[in-house]
């Protein structure tokens, strides 16, 4: 009969859900928690048991928030008609960390990969295009990542919206090929904002 795991073992296992946390860094982490951090621990799960029972999409922009439109889509000094489509919210703060963006934002949630089974109803494409299409928005500008997999799917992006009479534009090249705005410099993003192009199907 196999030996139950320990709930050691099961923090551990647990931690390794962390993006770039391998075994031994789970390790380490639940050790420090365990050994020199219990307050630390008990904080940190009581933080992500909140965020869980609370946090849902805003019905807007999509990007987490504890009401049902978050106080962003909510801020009318915000520019209505200009709409920035990021993948992440991790890629929404970076843009807002410029303070160079006034508009507003719709995050998909990921980026089209038909090898992992991701496409357009995976995304809510269909959702995206309805907030687009409020009558408001007048410029969409695409700011998925440079990786082969954002740059598909600024593609689809921007063959739907063309179609409904939108300005469709994309970062400029100020991000380079393969990165991801996660990890881009806040001025290279601001750049690569200023500096967008419009974009054709």
């Amino acid at each position: 009969m196999p030996e139950k795991q320990s709930c050691l073992d099961e923090l551990i296992a647990a931690l390794r859900c962390l993006p770039g946390v391998g075994p031994r860094s789970a390790q380490r982490m639940a050790y420090h928690l365990l050994q020199r951090d219990r307050a630390g621990a008990a904080r940190l799960a009581e933080a992500a048991n909140h965020a869980l029972a609370v946090l849902r999409h805003c019905a807007r922009c999509n990007a987490f928030s504890e009401e049902e439109v978050c106080a962003r889509c909510s801020n009318l000094r915000r520019d209505p008609a200009r709409l920035c489509v990021v993948e992440t919210p991790a890629d929404l703060a970076m843009i807002e960390q410029t303070q160079t963006y006034d508009g507003l934002y719709y995050v998909l949630m990921g980026r089209l990969s038909p090898l992992d089974g991701i496409g357009p109803r995976e995304l809510e494409f269909d959702r995206l295009i309805a907030r687009a299409s409020d009558g408001e928005v007048r410029e969409v500008i695409l700011a998925t990542n440079f990786t082969n997999e954002g740059e598909v799917t600024a593609h689809a992006l921007a063959a739907l919206l063309t179609t409904r009479g939108l300005t469709v534009s994309r970062l400029s090249r100020g991000v380079p090929v393969g990165g991801e705005l996660e990890h881009t410099g806040i001025g290279t993003i601001a750049q690569a904002l200023a500096e967008r192009r419009a974009m054709s199907p």
